[in-house]
């Protein structure tokens, strides 16, 4: 049985940037935070750009594109962090709904990290 990923879908980065994104969505639903649209819409943008540049990246089909994707996507990644100490400071998250979601966050993070430099690694073993 091969180990090869053939979807993005398969790909555990994805996974957890699509329930980042789910839960980016409940969260911007509620309270005083659906009424900050600039806040709420930014931050949904940054959640959905994190899940759809794994996607895009991946089926582009070549190492080096999917590298460049997951470096835009990570980035995302950190812009949700930053957007939701906005949202703390608002007073639209608590602070075990934040702690909760940063966490979240930074573990996508660490996984896109991981995956960038193992693509890269690949990368560079081809061109040798």
């Amino acid at each position: 049985m091969s180990d090869k990923v053939t979807r993005f879908e398969d790909l555990i980065a994805w996974q957890k940037a699509r329930l980042m994104t789910q839960r980016v969505y409940q969260i911007t639903s509620d309270g005083l935070f659906v009424k900050d649209f600039s806040l709420r819409d930014q931050i949904r943008r940054a959640a959905v750009s994190v899940l759809s540049n794994i996607a895009e990246g991946f089926d582009r089909g070549s190492r080096a594109e999917f590298h460049q994707f997951l470096v835009i996507a990570k980035g995302s990644c950190a812009e949700v962090r930053s957007q939701l100490y906005v949202a703390l400071d608002a007073g639209y998250l608590t602070e075990n709904e934040f702690a909760s979601l940063r966490e979240q966050a930074e573990e996508l993070s660490r996984i896109l990290g991981g995956l960038r430099a193992a693509v890269n690694k690949q990368k560079a073993s081809k061109n040798q």
